[in-house]
């Protein structure tokens, strides 16, 4: 009598051909793709890669000369308008200087007939106690403002300074001098507010000539000399 074993027919036994051994029973792996099919698609995209940072990079270049040039643009605009503003700030001052020394010369032009009476008043001794003092305060706040007094005798005339009101001839002097200050001349800094008026003096006619004379005798003298040989030498 023949013992089954329960839970366990003979139809639950996997189906194995004839012949065939127990391994074959067995299920198979699934092939592994060949690692050469993949290494061409590989190259292919590294290629790409690098082809594609090339382009990047050239923009990148592109762009960074475009922005060079618009900052060398940009800089020329700041320096040209530095320079505008420098040349602006120099003719404002300048015209502030002028315009201010107009206005100082303005008021000082009418100032003038006062110091000429105070100079006046000093050569006659009659410049005396708080009058006098009135008169330097004055003469000090002139001279504050730029001021100044000039014109003497003795000095060359000078057209461009100097007013001639009177005329003469003197054996003594050169060339036409200034022999007498009958009004100061007074400027502020190199701009003359008004010329010394004087009296001038020219060499007399006669005097020049006779220069000429004696310089013409010493020219002789010198030739006579010339044709004797000089002086012996010792």
């Amino acid at each position: 009598m023949t013992e089954e074993t329960p839970g366990f027919s003979e139809s639950d036994e996997p189906d194995v051909p004839s012949g065939a051994t127990p391994d074959d029973a067995e299920p198979k792996a699934a092939p592994s793709p060949d690692k050469g099919e993949g290494a061409a698609p590989a190259g292919d995209a590294a290629a790409s890669a690098g082809a594609a940072s090339s382009v990047q990079n050239v923009g990148l270049t592109a762009q960074l000369d475009q922005v060079r040039m618009a900052l060398g643009e940009r800089t020329a605009d700041l320096q040209r308008l530095q320079a505008e503003y420098q040349n602006y700030r120099r003719r404002v001052e300048r015209d502030r200087v002028t315009v201010k020394e107009i206005a100082v010369a303005g008021l000082l032009a009418e100032l003038l007939p006062v110091l000429d009476d105070i100079g006046r008043a000093r050569e006659h001794g009659e410049l005396v106690g708080g009058f006098k003092s009135v008169a330097e305060s004055l003469e000090m706040v002139a001279a504050k403002m730029g001021l100044q007094q000039f014109g003497k005798e003795g000095e060359p005339f000078d057209p461009t300074i100097h007013e001639a009101l009177m005329h003469s001839y003197a054996p003594d002097v050169t060339e036409t001098t200034c022999v007498a200050i009958l009004q100061p001349g007074y400027r502020i800094g190199e701009r003359t507010i008004r010329p010394a008026r004087v009296a001038v003096a020219e060499p007399q006619p006669g005097a020049q000539p006779a220069k000429g004379e004696s310089s013409k005798g010493g020219e002789s003298a010198a030739a006579d000399d010339k044709e004797s040989g000089g002086p012996d030498e010792g």
